[in-house]
């Protein structure tokens, strides 16, 4: 091994090395990066120096290099910037770090500074003459080029694993499931039998904040995501798109689109409004059109009143002159309530099988235009012209135009299934229905009713389903 010309500091006649190794993983240590072999090269080199010199070793072990954040590089920085040493010596410039800025960093606002002075021994330089120093440059750039290939290629090792349908790795593996890593694939744990009372309980009627209760998780919040995680149908999201996965799904389709569009509807503001109200927002004047509000009516309770007959709020006024009466609200919730268990499936799902006929028939006819679509484009492609490219472009906005059809339908064909289970739901809360908070009972009659209409004292319930 070649002597090294120390660069002396400060007049001191003892130099005193910093030995810094760094190994991130076992396959670097197999690959001769391993402390040991750091160490008793580092310390060989220290021989080699003219004058005495103690040395002292800063080690990180399972580390990366691509940032700072390291125990012992934390240490070998505080130690240079209270001058405690006059050397850092490092196997290879990347055992530093993999990043241009931090070992420019590093060099130029830590060591350099502070007159100490950065040898790497593999590489044979050191910073104490400008040559080093550029050397030092051109060597970490090609460091961080280094990094970011290897980041691009596990992005592109990830990605052609989705689109084949395997899991992408990298944590973050979702409730329900374990991860296979010799399959590459997720399979349903215990807990996946959770996540399917989840969404029965959900359907059922159930507020997200009660089944978090009652089946231990640890918030609401992890419940709603739990709820509207597809992959709990088989499908994996990955940089904003869909893949179809290889994993077993915990739920079917069909359960998991009507939890859905149950979700929207009851995400909807007015039904998380701070209100002590059951009816609130729901209730509208059958004479002029206007919204009613509950109005305390003395100590015997609250009344519902045409906002045309409040002063304060002008722009919810219809007509100054309406003539319909205030009625108690006690009597319209009682009214409701009473209908609301008295609901048969079919009363709530007219037109459902229409509806869905409907769909099908949409996405038959999509069908058949995907396949003209290809055709045309094996055409264009053996020989363009203007004319096939005005039929590409016609008739792809001919399927835009049927895929927001078969959107509408398919989210008017959930709302039909949901009115399978709604009697049910019903049905479930029945026996409970005086213990439930206005919340969750507002969370119920959101989800089925549209508006309610006050006329003179008749009442018209317009559901939603």
């Amino acid at each position: 091994m070649a002597k090294s010309k120390m660069h002396k500091i400060s007049g001191s006649g003892v130099y005193r090395a910093a030995l810094y190794i760094r190994v991130s993983t076992d396959r670097q240590a197999e690959e001769g990066y391993s402390i040991d072999v750091q160490k008793e090269r580092l310390v060989a080199f220290t021989k080699t120096f003219d004058g005495a010199v103690s040395f002292e070793t800063y080690i990180d072990d399972g580390y990366s290099g691509a940032t700072l954040e390291r125990p012992a590089m934390q240490k070998l920085i505080s130690d240079a910037q209270n001058r405690l040493i006059t050397h850092v010596c490092v196997y290879k410039l990347d055992r530093l770090s993999r990043s241009q800025k931090d070992t420019l960093h590093l060099i130029e606002d830590i060591f350099l500074p502070n007159d100490v002075a950065f040898i790497s021994v593999q590489e044979s330089f050191n910073t104490a003459t400008a040559f080093g120093r550029a050397v030092v440059g051109i060597l970490s750039v090609f460091a961080q080029l280094e990094r970011e290939n290897i980041y691009e290629r596990t992005r592109s090792g990830m990605q052609k694993r989705v689109e084949a349908g395997y899991w992408p790795g990298g944590g973050g593996v979702p409730f329900g499931y374990d991860y296979d890593p010799a399959r590459g694939i997720l399979l349903p744990n215990a807990d996946a039998e959770t996540v399917r009372q989840l969404y029965e309980l959900y359907l059922r009627g159930w507020s997200l904040q009660s089944i978090a209760n009652k089946l231990g998780l640890k918030y609401e919040k992890l419940a709603n995501q739990i709820l509207l995680r597809k992959t709990n149908i088989g499908i994996i999201e990955y940089n904003g798109v869909e893949y179809k996965g290889r994993h077993e799904p915990i739920v079917s389709e069909d359960v998991f689109y009507r939890a859905l569009a149950l979700h929207e509807r009851r995400s909807e503001k007015r039904l998380y409004a701070a209100t002590e109200h059951l009816l609130t927002g729901l209730v509208y004047c059958g004479v002029c059109g206007a919204k009613m509000r509950y109005q305390k009516w003395g100590k015997a309770g609250y009344k519902l009143v045409c906002y045309s007959h409040q002063s304060s709020k002008p722009y919810l006024v219809r007509d100054p002159d309406c003539d319909n009466e205030t009625v108690w609200a006690q009597d319209i919730e009682r009214e409701l309530v009473s209908d609301l268990f008295k609901m048969t499936p079919a009363k709530i799902s007219p037109g459902e099988t229409d509806s869905i006929s409907l769909e099908e028939t949409l996405q038959r006819k999509r069908q058949g235009l995907e396949v003209r679509l290809r055709r045309l484009y094996e055409l264009y492609s053996e020989a363009g012209n203007r004319v096939l490219l005005n039929s590409i472009n016609s008739l792809a906005e001919e399927i835009a135009r049927l895929d927001k059809s078969i959107a509408e339908e398919s989210k008017r064909g959930a709302v039909s299934e949901s009115a399978r289970t709604a009697r049910e739901q019903l049905h479930s809360v029945a026996g409970v229905w005086d213990y439930m908070s206005v919340r969750e009972k507002r969370a119920l009659i959101c989800s089925l009713v549209e508006r309610i209409t006050v006329s003179h004292g008749d009442v018209v319930i317009e559901y939603r389903l």
